[in-house]
């Protein structure tokens, strides 16, 4: 069974097939989303061209998806007319087979679910700290989706009360705003201009206010977690975006993370994430699959 599966991006479409779940020939190309939602679709529509014997598509994306229907319910402004976009009828009328659609961090997750550190975990949580800090809930190995195709909104959880009460933005007090990559990346070119992404500021670790800046970051991590933790009671929560590779951080919030939670909840396991920039490639074929079977 082949299936061909795409994770887009608002920086790159990373794209490739899966045989029998093993993921080959996987390419990337600029998304060039300031052209907007048209312009993926057509993208899509051109890459998809180029192939043949495949059994369905498997699609992970940014923006909120309603994945039972395959179309986009809201994309900000990084993709310009993405929203409502309806990517599964227009590829299933146009190529003829079954196509799934699926937001990019619970493809991700259920990558890992199947594939990678949260294989020996039916239910956990997912999170990913980059520009924002997006989540993901896994319940018996499936996506949990809410009401409206948008639990796990993670990033929004309020954990500095008074910049809410005092904001306007929505996200104004919350935990992306202290969590996330461009949070640490922001604090630390406060202190130095020049350390302008993560890889400079791990570089940087034999500087004190460096190593000083990284602790207080980790303690915004941490308020985070213990709030997911005593709401959802998890197993495990699996940490994933570029920055988590970095051993220090696990070993920080390892050592942090108990004195924040109830001896009760003392057994979950913080995980890495496995599969790099393979997971939403990994689980949109895993969903395309079970959308194969379907009746």
């Amino acid at each position: 069974m082949k299936i061909l599966v795409f994770d887009i991006g608002g920086t790159s479409i990373k794209y490739g097939h899966c045989i029998d779940g093993r993921l080959a020939e996987v390419r990337e190309i600029p998304t060039e989303a300031k052209k907007g939602g048209r312009h993926i679709v057509d993208t899509l529509i051109r890459l998809i061209g180029q192939q043949e014997g495949y059994d369905a598509i498997g699609i992970s994306t940014a923006g909120q998806v309603n994945a039972a229907h395959g179309y986009i319910i809201y994309a900000n402004e990084n993709i310009p007319a993405y929203t409502g976009i309806q990517l599964r009828q227009e590829l299933e009328e146009r190529f003829h087979v079954p196509v799934s659609v699926e937001n990019d961090v619970n493809s991700a997750a259920i990558g890992e679910a199947v594939f990678g550190a949260g294989r020996e975990h039916r239910d956990f949580l997912c999170l990913t700290y980059g520009t924002g800090v997006g989540g993901a809930i896994i319940q018996d190995r499936q996506v949990f989706h809410g009401s409206s195709f948008s639990a796990g909104e993670f990033g929004a959880i309020v954990t500095h009360s008074q910049d809410r009460l005092r904001g306007r933005d929505p996200y104004d007090g919350c935990y992306e705003r202290y969590a996330s990559t461009t949070a640490l990346v922001q604090m630390a070119k406060a202190y130095d201009p020049s350390l302008d992404n993560g890889r400079k500021i791990f570089a940087r670790l034999e500087d004190p206010m460096v190593l000083q800046l990284l602790d207080r970051w980790v303690d915004e991590i941490v308020l985070g977690l213990s709030s997911l933790i005593h709401i959802f009671n998890p197993s495990c929560i699996v940490l994933g975006g570029g920055i988590m590779v970095q051993p220090l951080i696990l070993e920080k919030i390892g050592q942090k993370l108990p004195r924040h939670i109830m001896s009760s909840f003392a057994h979950v396991q913080i995980l890495p994430a496995q599969l790099g920039n393979t997971a939403g490639l990994l689980g949109a074929c895993h969903l395309a699959t079970q959308h194969l079977t379907l009746p």
